[in-house]
């Protein structure tokens, strides 16, 4: 009797022991599932398209907050911002990279679909105007001479047809596709209205693509975003542009003060706000892109906005929280 008085007195301590270990599990597990801003357990997929010129921040954004959350995917698409703008306005993407602001017809697509979003500035940019380094008499521009060279009404084929003093070569072209922003505002600056372009030159929303066709052609012209001009400086040449207050370079400081015109712009990403409202994880990414991710923009070429301007854009998305 005594024995059984043991063992069931025994089997009793076991079956509360258990319990308590089994108690203390599943409060562990339930801790480590929730997750907060700063907490390493995100997980989940941020669905992100859009303007090539943009890619390198947003990349270079998602790869440090990946290194601190390592269960979240977030892929980052290069269809342009054009391209960006039709999948984000169908709902298919959380953020669209952008190098314009968004068009009326976008617009009216979002709106179709039930889409609100907010517009986010991120940094801003130069377009480069650039050229083969053997290429030794185009140092200078006017807007005027870009215009000659890329309104679709009797555009010079030539290099001499620019400038007299230019040699007698013909124009090999490079610029972005019609889905770009790049293309959109550099047309309209240029040429006075935008998409309005000569289309006999090699287009592509890849702005490598470009890089690579300019590099290796004597007689190339070509233009894209600042960023993938200092990537690539060793094997390109950058021109001057007189915005008709002189010629100027781009630089981070001519870009930023506006020296640089009129090829300076800002460069955006727009969230949409349902994905912002529900998903923890794009909170967490969006608060970081427009923080701690702020650091990254000049690493990659481009130029910050300013911590006061980026506490500004977060306050704008954070109005939109339900």
């Amino acid at each position: 009797m005594l024995m059984k008085h043991f063992f069931e007195h025994k089997f009793f301590r076991l079956l509360i022991a258990l319990f308590v270990l089994s108690s203390i599990s599943i409060i562990g597990c339930s801790s480590n599932t929730e997750v907060d801003g700063n907490d390493n357990k995100l997980s989940g997929m941020i669905e992100i398209d859009g303007s090539s010129t943009v890619f390198p921040i947003t990349q270079a954004v998602a790869e440090e907050f990946i290194a601190i959350h390592p269960d979240m995917r977030i892929p980052v698409g290069v269809s342009g911002t054009g391209g960006g703008f039709k999948r984000f306005t169908a709902g298919e993407t959380a953020i669209s990279d952008a190098s314009r602001s968004i068009k009326d017809e976008e617009k009216d697509a979002a709106k179709e679909n039930g889409i609100s979003y907010t517009e986010l500035i991120v940094a801003y940019d130069g377009i480069s105007v650039i050229v083969h380094p053997d290429n030794d008499w185009a140092e200078c521009l006017t807007v005027d001479q870009l215009n000659k060279i890329w309104n679709p009404d009797n555009p010079a084929k030539n290099w001499n047809e620019i400038d007299s003093s230019f040699p007698d070569a013909k124009l090999s072209l490079y610029g972005p596709g019609t889905d770009s922003g790049t293309f959109d505002y550099f047309t309209d600056v240029i040429n006075g209205d935008e998409g309005v372009s000569r289309a006999d030159y090699v287009a592509s929303e890849d702005d490598n693509v470009l890089v690579m066709g300019v590099s290796g052609d004597k007689n190339s012209f070509g233009y894209f975003g600042y960023a993938y001009y200092l990537e690539n400086k060793d094997k390109l040449k950058v021109v001057k542009i007189d915005g008709g207050e002189g010629c100027v370079e781009p630089s981070m400081d001519a870009i930023a003060d506006g020296s640089y015109a009129p090829l300076s712009r800002p460069v955006f990403i727009y969230v949409n706000n349902d994905q912002y409202n529900s998903m923890l994880e794009l909170r967490s990414f969006i608060e970081f892109y427009l923080t701690e991710g702020a650091q990254y923009v000049s690493e990659v070429g481009y130029i910050p906005i300013g911590d006061n301007n980026y506490t500004k854009e977060l306050e704008k998305i954070k109005t939109n929280e339900e």
